[in-house]
């Protein structure tokens, strides 16, 4: 198995089963002498094995230690500024402290955190227990994000912002039907669960505070792992851990879906989207709701885990949902996620054209996998995601199809060798991706086999969410001038981590960058559509460049390749007929306009209001103009419209079972999703015949 291999297998396991680490109540934590070891090994590491030049030195430490007050105060609701000036001397010795395991100061600046937030709990609940008042008639507004506010200067200045932050609270849950008693109680609830988590804070939860502080100033993939958290993940690679198929990540308060696993439950569920932030989580069919707003990601995980075959349930802040007060409820039945539920199938979409009807064929490739086990034991027949594309090209061949369109939308990466396998069905030998290490490097990458499964019209179709080895084979195929690339900008994800054990825990550490065959990086920008489609991902909130000091992008020398065509030269053509087939498809002006109307209104919503009848007719007027356009393209469709925009999701869950149960020919099912495989197809149509005349 490659390096990469491993690790891309490592962190799929991850999205079934976040990790776990309990903590233990006690004194104030205090570094131990295997964290002052594990922290100058890091430093080590970080100096001599990441791939960029990594000078820890005082410039280095000013940038880690407002990195630090980021991580535990990101909007600056806690510390005072004179807390943070008395930890000034930080500011140009954490370089030191971390590369002579002399961890005291930061273990301090902990513990006045940690004080200070539970102090303010106490007073949270001290303020509900006093008869806080739900008074929402006033014009007061608070700011939504706070990261940049200058610190607070006196207790005063907090206690003001809390209690709008507050009353912000209980309006959203009184906006939600719920009683002022109600309102009460679950506030109540949830302080009390934090401030007991809070308590529970041991040295290990502050060193994997610190540490995420010191590898995220480096870049965003470069991580620590604890001792328990490197335990679980050898348990994950030896078994088969049950869940909703879903990767995590905190934002803030709330914990929020970063992706999908292809053919997990939540993917087949269809409720589920990237950017969803979960609110609550509760256990089977009536189990009572778990309030997690500021619950640690990996407590949240644990109630979202179970036996295969049980049902969650997760009430979710929808990512198209502007104000935090409209949630709904998921409900997700566990499941593992088999080989077979990611493996590559195909289609043929049938076109209507003036001289009658034309065949595209669709191959859908979620992930790229190979069956490692068999791989290794020498199998002739091993799984593999360039064998089963192979197969399905042979059938859709065998199908008199005019051209190939591969789908790896939402397609994450997997195992690099795949992706370079992949490309080699459609040239014949040559370079795929160059690597470059930390030492300046470049090792070469290709294909090896002579001869090509299809050689005819090719076209790949991307998202925000292709991420890694679906970069590779998509800007490969573009650089060959083998096909067009359609869709929207992808993730750019181009650096590749290795996983290396410490005295005390593992790192993992960003070793090597990828490039194109061209010399272009597709670190921080992706690949580029030849024809672009309006995404409704933000880019702000997915994807590389939505993360804090990702590596750039740049370029390497080029190296030699042939060129099998000339795609550009009719793209003029292409993107003309395009734009004249979508103006007249209701499901793309949906996508367009819903694309412009999601930023316009996020650009908005910086404050929201905490009056009660201002703050309802601003999630009025914004939901119904979601809901407008909704109605549009149902109308348009021959739908009959929706009384509420989240009944979108509702629709769409319910197609989504109606479709695994084999009603396939609905033409209604994932509108969005079919009308981009749609007019993919159309595209690739009218290449095949622009390249076929000339």
């Amino acid at each position: 198995m490659s390096l990469t291999a491993a690790i891309q297998r490592v962190w799929i396991l991850c999205l079934l089963s976040a990790l776990s680490v309990p903590a233990f109540a006690g004194p104030s934590p205090s570094p131990t002498d295997a964290q002052r070891q594990a922290s100058v090994e890091i430093a080590e590491s970080l100096k001599y094995g990441h791939y960029a030049d990594v000078k820890l030195d005082d410039t280095w430490s000013q940038r880690a230690f407002n990195r630090l007050l980021d991580v535990l105060d990101p909007q600056r609701a806690y510390l005072l500024k004179r807390d943070v000036t008395a930890f000034d001397d930080l500011r140009n010795s954490i370089d030191e402290a971390i590369s002579e395991g002399q961890l005291e100061r930061v273990y301090a600046l902990y513990e006045r955190y940690q004080s200070r937030l539970e102090t303010r709990l106490e007073w949270l609940l001290a303020q509900l227990e006093n008869g806080f008042s739900f008074d929402y008639t006033g014009n007061e507004r608070l700011l939504i994000d706070r990261q940049g506010e200058p610190w607070a200067g006196n207790q005063q200045a907090l206690d003001r912002l809390w209690q709008k932050r507050l009353k912000n609270a209980a309006l959203s849950l009184s906006l939600s039907d719920q009683s002022n008693q109600e309102v009460k109680d679950t506030l109540v609830d949830r302080y009390q669960g934090q401030l007991a988590r809070l308590r529970q804070t041991n040295s290990e939860d502050v060193f994997e505070l610190f540490m995420a502080a010191v590898t995220g100033t480096v870049d965003p993939h470069t991580e620590y792992l604890s001792p328990r958290q490197g335990e679980s993940f050898d348990i994950q690679m030896r078994l088969s851990l049950e869940g909703i198929g879903a990767l995590l990540q905190t934002e803030g308060e709330y914990v929020k879906v970063s992706s999908l696993v292809p053919g997990g439950p939540a993917d087949k569920g269809g409720a589920l989207q990237p950017a969803d932030r979960i609110v609550g989580v509760g256990q089977g069919e009536s189990g009572e709701m778990v309030n997690v707003v500021g619950m640690r990601l990996d407590d949240v995980v644990e109630l979202i885990r179970g036996p295969k075959g049980t049902t969650v349930r997760l009430d979710v802040i929808p990512a198209k949902a502007v104000d935090v007060t409209r949630s709904q409820v998921v409900k997700i039945v566990r499941d593992t996620v088999k080989l077979e539920d990611q493996a590559a199938s195909s289609e043929v979409i049938e076109i209507e054209r003036e001289d009658g009807k034309h065949r595209i064929g669709v191959i859908d490739i979620p992930t790229f996998y190979v069956d490692f086990d068999a791989w290794q034991a020498g199998e002739e027949d091993y799984r593999s995601s360039t064998r089963d594309v192979a197969k399905e090209i042979a059938n859709l061949k065998a199908a008199n199809v005019e051209g190939i369109l591969l789908d790896l939308r939402n397609n994450g990466g997997g195992a690099l060798q795949e992706a370079n396998s992949l490309v080699g069905l459609f040239i014949d030998r040559g370079p795929t991706v160059q690597v470059r290490d930390a030492r300046g490097r470049i090792s070469l990458y290709g294909d090896t086999d002579s001869g090509v499964a299809y050689d005819g019209p090719l076209g790949v179709l991307v998202n925000r969410l292709s991420a890694s080895a679906s970069e590779i084979l998509a800007g490969a195929i573009q650089d060959y001038d083998r096909g067009l690339v359609i869709g929207s900008q992808t993730f750019g994800k181009g650096t590749v981590q290795t996983l290396s054990d410490l005295s005390h825990g593992q790192l993992k550490l960003t070793r090597a960058k990828f490039y194109r065959v061209s010399g272009e990086s597709t670190q921080l920008r992706g690949v580029t559509p030849d024809i672009s489609f309006p995404s409704l991902v933000d880019p702000e909130m997915i994807g590389e460049s939505s993360l804090d000091n990702a590596l750039p992008w740049d370029t390497v020398r080029a190296v030699e390749y042939r060129d099998y065509g000339n795609p550009e030269r009719y793209l003029s053509t292409l993107k003309a007929r395009h734009q004249a087939r979508i103006a007249q498809d209701p499901n793309f002006v949906y996508l367009e306009e819903q694309s412009a109307l999601i930023k316009t209104l996020r650009d908005q919503q910086t404050t929201v209001s905490l009056n009660r009848e201002q703050r309802q007719r601003e999630m009025d007027a914004q939901e119904s103009e979601q809901l407008a356009l909704e109605n549009r393209r149902r109308q348009a469709l021959g739908l009959d419209p929706l009384e509420d925009w989240t009944q979108t999701r509702d629709s769409a869950a319910q197609q989504n079972t109606e479709d695994d149960q084999g009603d396939e020919d609905d033409e209604t099912a994932d509108p969005i999703d079919r009308a981009q495989v749609i007019e993919g197809s159309e595209i690739v149509l009218d290449y095949a015949r622009l390249s076929g005349a000339s």
